[in-house]
C-alpha cells in the first residue's frame, strides 16, 4: 500500500513535536526521564503492591471491596502506574482513595490523571490538599519557587493527623511528618499472608531540601520548620515498622531489599535508622546555616 505524502508529512510532524516535548521536559527536569523509568509491578507481600515507576513509588494496597493508592509520580507517570495495576489483575474503577506524601510534583504530578481513570477519593492534609487543587506548592514549602507546575487536583479532602481512612477493607493510618513539606505525611496499614502480618510504613522524605534563600533556622514563612522535622522524627522511630517504603524507593534501598526476600524487607529498626539519618542532615544543615563549624 503506497502512503500518500500528507500521511507522511503527520508521521514526521509528530516525531518532531514528540521529539521537542521530550527536549523541553528534559530542559525543565533533568531527573524526570531517570525518575520515570518503567518497573514491572510486584507483589511486595500480602495485599500490598509496588506499581510505580523504577525510580519513584507508588504503592496499591487491595481488597475485595476496594484499593488504596499512594503516590502519583510525575504526570506522565500516571500511564505507567494504571497499566501497571492492570498488569496485576486489579482494575483501575477499584480504586477507591488515593493518598499522597507530600505535594510536589514527583508524587502528586500524576494524581489528577489517576483520579480521572479511577473515580477515587484524594485525600491530604490541608497544606498538602490546598497545594494540590492548585498544582503548585505555597510560599511556606521550603522549595517554593524552584519546583515545577503539575496537573491540579479539585476537591481534595482535608484530614487531620492521625486520621484512619478507608478504602474497601483497606485501613490506612495518616502521621503528620512535616519538614520537607508543611503537609508531609507518613502512612501505615498492616498486610498479611495466611497467618503472617506486618506492620508497613510509608514515610515521607525527610530531607532539609530548600530553595537557595530559604532558610530552616530563621524563615518567616514556614517558622516551624525545624520542630516539625523533629516531630516527624519522633513519630517514625516509635511507629510499630516491620517494613519501611519511601517516595523514593533509593531513600530506603528498596530494591536491593526486595532482592532479598521478605528477609531483606523486613527490619523492624527501619524506621528508626532512616528517621537518625534525618536527623543528622538536619543538625548538619541548621549548623551550616548558623555558619557553624
Amino acid at each position: 500500500m503506497r502512503l500518500s505524502p500528507l500521511f507522511l508529512i503527520a508521521v514526521a510532524a509528530s516525531a518532531v513535536a514528540q521529539t521537542s516535548d521530550a527536549a523541553k521536559r528534559a530542559a525543565e527536569c533533568s531527573s524526570c526521564a531517570e525518575w520515570n523509568l518503567p518497573q514491572a509491578p510486584l507483589r511486595i507481600f500480602g495485599n500490598t503492591y509496588y506499581v510505580g515507576t523504577r525510580n519513584l513509588s507508588a504503592i496499591l494496597i487491595t481488597s475485595p471491596s476496594g484499593h488504596a493508592l499512594i503516590d502519583g509520580g510525575l504526570p506522565e507517570s500516571a500511564p505507567l502506574i494504571l497499566a501497571n495495576v492492570k498488569a496485576l489483575g486489579f482494575e483501575p474503577r477499584d480504586v477507591k482513595l488515593i493518598v499522597n506524601s507530600h505535594a510536589h510534583f514527583d508524587h502528586a504530578g500524576g494524581i489528577a490523571e489517576l483520579r480521572r481513570a479511577t473515580g477515587a477519593e484524594v485525600a491530604a492534609m490541608p497544606t498538602s490538599a490546598a497545594a494540590m487543587e492548585r498544582g503548585s506548592s505555597g510560599s511556606e514549602d521550603p522549595q517554593f519557587g524552584v519546583l515545577l507546575p503539575y496537573p491540579a487536583v479539585a476537591s481534595v479532602r482535608r484530614i487531620a493527623d492521625g486520621a484512619r481512612l478507608q478504602a474497601g477493607a483497606v485501613s490506612l493510618t495518616a502521621h503528620l511528618t512535616a519538614g520537607h513539606t508543611p503537609g508531609g505525611t507518613t502512612w501505615t496499614w498492616k498486610s498479611c499472608e495466611g497467618e503472617q502480618c506486618y506492620d508497613f510504613v510509608y514515610a515521607d522524605s525527610q530531607t532539609p531540601v530548600s530553595a537557595d534563600d530559604f532558610f530552616y533556622t530563621k524563615s518567616t514563612t514556614y517558622p516551624t520548620g525545624v520542630s516539625d522535622f523533629q516531630h516527624g522524627f519522633e513519630v517514625l522511630e516509635r511507629l510499630s515498622c516491620d517494613v519501611l517504603i519511601t517516595p523514593h524507593p533509593g531513600a530506603s534501598n528498596f530494591w536491593q531489599r526486595v532482592g532479598l526476600g521478605t528477609a531483606g524487607l523486613v527490619n523492624k529498626d527501619a524506621c528508626r535508622t532512616y528517621a537518625g539519618t534525618a536527623r543528622r542532615a538536619l543538625d548538619a544543615r541548621m549548623k551550616k546555616e548558623r555558619g557553624e563549624p
